[in-house]
């Protein structure tokens, strides 16, 4: 028996599915469709989906697009990675993360429309319903979550398109369809499907898009500091940057050293093993400086009980309970390690690696 809602705000990209659900919502709901599309840095032009909204007949004061970059990478990557947070020993949770800011936002809007219905566009095999899902009640548990993956028989590209078409649905096609499922955001950009449904089959080099193979990074190494303050990364070779020009900025030297691809077969929490590629190169940068200003400065049973804790804390972002108390009770833990995480951290960027080169701290409890 489906629930009636009045108002449903919709997690919108501009893509194919999320360009078909508004018109599913209110030919199946009867309702009015709010759309919101965060801008997290993910590198395509978010200000299309306003056009594409209004194509789709949502009234303008019901499209929300939000620029989320300077939230996202203070209030959740920064605090994730006090922790040196990683899950099964390699994934730095560049797609985990990014949910529950949307969901979160999600919610105020739902707030401030008067909306009774939160939706996404999640299929129903992979993980990001649950982390959207969880996310919503944590914020508002008396919205009524539509999932439409979960109930219509649009299972496949093709089946898309061709409602698309019938309804006069524009879908505007961008040159050669990539193989790959992809997600980005500031923190990192991911591939499933194609090839890599085979775990046993390499990826081509072509499908990486943000950093050169190690063997095409340059020759010379490139030394950089970074400089931290209560273990949050604040200054770049002697440079104070915004937490996101933070993260982009390291994005760029990582990628150019070729730093932070990883190819994994990952434990999904929905109960199946998933094979992802991933490039998180200014995060992989920031989880070996992180570590080394802590080296320094953290006391060692605080350090070595925060690495007893990390491996709980990571699972309780990849499954999607960052909403949780027990994530706050955690999170609340490890940053009270982080008064006198502070110093500079020199590193040596080579052909896929950062290698540590130096670290220094007027907190430092190492004694010569």
């Amino acid at each position: 028996m489906r629930k009636e809602v009045k108002k449903v705000v919709l997690a919108y990209s501009g893509g194919l599915d999320t360009s078909v659900i508004p018109k599913w919502l209110q030919d199946e709901y009867q309702c009015e469709v709010v759309t919101f599309t965060a801008d997290l840095g993910q590198g395509e032009e978010v200000e299309p989906a306003r056009v594409k909204a209004l194509e789709l007949g949502i009234k303008p004061e019901n499209i929300f697009i939000d620029d989320l970059r300077e939230e996202f990478v203070k209030d959740y990557v920064f605090p994730m990675f006090r922790a040196n947070t990683i899950y099964e020993g390699e994934y730095l949770l560049g797609t985990s993360i990014a949910r529950p800011l949307i969901a979160k936002r999600q919610a105020e809007i739902a707030r401030i429309t008067g909306a009774d219905g939160v939706s996404h566009g999640a299929t129903g095999k992979g993980n990001d319903q649950v982390r959207f899902e969880m996310g919503y009640l944590g914020q508002d548990a008396t919205l009524t979550i539509i999932a439409p993956w979960r109930e219509w028989d649009l299972n496949s590209r093709e089946k898309l398109l061709a409602y698309a078409a019938e309804h006069g649905i524009k879908i505007e096609k961008k040159g050669k369809k990539s193989p790959y499922s992809m997600d980005a955001n500031l923190l990192h950009i991911s591939y499933e499907g194609g090839i890599l449904e085979d775990p046993n089959a390499e990826p081509e080099e072509s499908m990486w898009l943000w950093s050169n193979s190690p063997e095409n990074a340059p020759d010379e190494p490139e030394y950089i500091e970074i400089g931290y303050q209560n273990g949050d990364p604040i200054t770049l070779n002697g440079e104070e940057l915004s937490p996101a020009t933070m993260l982009k900025t390291l994005n760029e030297l990582g990628g150019k050293h070729g730093i932070g691809r990883i190819d994994i077969v990952e434990n999904r929490f929905v109960g199946m093993k998933a094979r992802g590629c991933y490039e998180t190169p200014g995060g992989t940068i920031m989880l070996k400086a992180h570590r080394a200003i802590e080296s320094i400065t953290l006391d060692r049973e605080a350090a070595h009980l925060k690495d007893e804790m990390m491996p709980r804390y990571a699972k309780l972002i990849y499954n999607g309970f960052w909403f949780s108390p027990e994530r706050e009770m955690l999170q609340a833990a490890i940053d009270s390690t982080q008064t006198y995480v502070n110093g500079t951290v020199r590193l040596k960027l080579y052909k896929g690696n950062v290698i540590v080169v130096g670290r220094k701290s007027d907190d430092s409890l190492f004694s010569a």
